[in-house]
């Protein structure tokens, strides 16, 4: 439902059309505000973990032993992507991937990458951004393991990224998060890829 407001602003009246997906019912923008909740929190996990090497994937060497908050974390000056991208690649880009695999430019964008992305979808702020900032990471993960073993059309990556669209394109933010208020600010109000 779209909703129309008037403002009378020196005598000039002003149109202001508040967005709403059409045809979502309450409880599917709950379930939506739920799945953009999770995405948020799947994206700060991944972020303090590999920050901390908490232990749930980050934290292992080699030999299988657990060191947390050792060597392994990027406080302590582990690489957040050396691991998966110079053990992990397989296909096409490998070579593209190990030449990178470590490097502090590619660390630090993927450690803002994960906490970018997850506070935007856990507070529901920035949501269009954020949801094509998380899709694209989605893609490029899944690139770097070309074609994955169990299934060589899609995998959790693909679905990830078309999470992140929807997410982007339904308002997920408003719905038990700060989108109808981000959405009132200034600033959005000039620059509406911010939304």
């Amino acid at each position: 439902m779209t909703t129309i407001h008037d403002r009378i602003h020196s005598g000039l009246v002003t149109h202001h059309v508040a967005e709403q997906p059409r045809g979502l019912t309450t409880y599917a923008t709950r379930a939506l505000a739920v799945l953009r909740m999770a995405f948020g929190l799947t994206f700060l996990w991944a972020f303090f973990d590999k920050l901390l090497a908490l232990g749930y994937h980050t934290g292992y060497d080699q030999a299988g032993h657990l060191d947390r908050f050792g060597d392994a974390a990027w406080i302590n000056g582990g690489s957040p992507t050396e691991g998966f991208l110079k053990f992990g690649a397989k296909g096409p880009f490998e070579s593209f991937y190990h030449s990178i695999a470590g490097s502090a430019w590619a660390d630090w964008l993927f450690m803002l990458g994960l906490l970018g992305i997850g506070t935007a979808l856990t507070f529901g702020i920035g949501m269009r951004i954020a949801a094509a900032a998380g899709a694209l990471l989605y893609l490029m993960m899944w690139s770097v393991y070309l074609l994955p073993d169990n299934n060589p059309v899609i995998d959790d990556h693909i679905l990830g990224a078309v999470s992140m669209v929807v997410l982007g394109l339904t308002y997920a933010g408003d719905t038990w998060g700060a989108g109808k208020l981000w959405a009132r600010t200034a600033i959005v109000r000039r620059w509406k890829v911010l939304r």
